[in-house]
């Protein structure tokens, strides 16, 4: 089998996604491993000629996602040289029935402009892209080791969602749209990596005047039941 053309798609340039879902009180990646090779990495794929960069990533999004609307950022352009890895790509290749040429476009060096999406994990029905044999969800302290360098490209990812975890409220699109202050708070306990005070995170989230208060949340137990929550309108528009 032949290695597609790289006509209409731009010369060099990748993008690569660091899909972030919340699930299990757990920060999550979705993480691609290739056909019959033991490698890993982010999903990620190339730029055609009359398309956007973002528009490209979309596609890319819906293909591994299924969904449309999804809070994405471009965070980083990652550029060294040492990124190149032509012996991973062409295990890939070869182990996916490709025949390869040395000079073929997909060995070369490749710019990768880097994006994270933000998901509510439980409208995910994650697909394997044609090289790929399975996408899966792991926590990000038990992440595999990945190829092409995007290891680096995760650490980046994770420090630029803590950096914005306030400006974004990244809270809107990892929950469902009705949420406890303990969910809220526990997905910043697990961007941020420690645990926060309850009383101080409560006082500070409804200080900013972002949330608004819904019915309390009966389970039937005997312990207090907790309000729930949503971002208001003015909030949810910003995003």
């Amino acid at each position: 089998m032949d290695i597609p053309s790289k006509e209409g798609f731009l010369s060099n340039i990748a993008y690569d996604s660091v899909i972030f879902g919340f699930s299990g009180n757990t920060l999550k990646i979705l993480i691609l491993e290739y056909h019959n090779t033991g490698f890993f990495a982010l999903p990620g794929g190339f730029v055609k000629i009359d398309e956007d960069l973002n528009d490209a990533v979309k596609r890319g999004l819906k293909e591994r996602t299924g969904l449309d609307k999804i809070f994405l950022e471009q965070f980083y352009t990652f550029g060294k040289t040492s990124r190149k890895d032509s012996a991973a790509m062409e295990t890939i290749l070869k182990a996916n029935g490709f025949k390869v040429d040395k000079q073929s476009w997909l060995l070369d060096r490749f710019i990768s402009v880097a994006y994270y999406a933000l998901i509510n994990y439980e409208d995910v029905s994650p697909q394997p892209d044609e090289l790929s044999d399975s996408i899966n969800w792991y926590p990000i302290d038990e992440l595999p080791p990945l190829i092409f360098g995007h290891d680096e490209i995760v650490k980046k990812a994770i420090q630029t969602l803590r950096d914005n975890l306030e400006r974004k409220l990244v809270g809107i699109n990892l929950l469902p749209s009705k949420f406890t202050m303990k969910e809220l708070q526990q997905v910043h306990e697990a961007i941020l990596n420690k645990k926060l005070r309850r009383t101080t995170f409560q006082r500070k989230m409804l200080g900013m005047e972002i949330l608004e208060r819904h019915e309390k949340q009966f389970s039937g137990k005997a312990h207090k039941a907790p309000y729930l929550y949503s971002f208001n309108k003015v909030t949810s528009g910003q995003q």
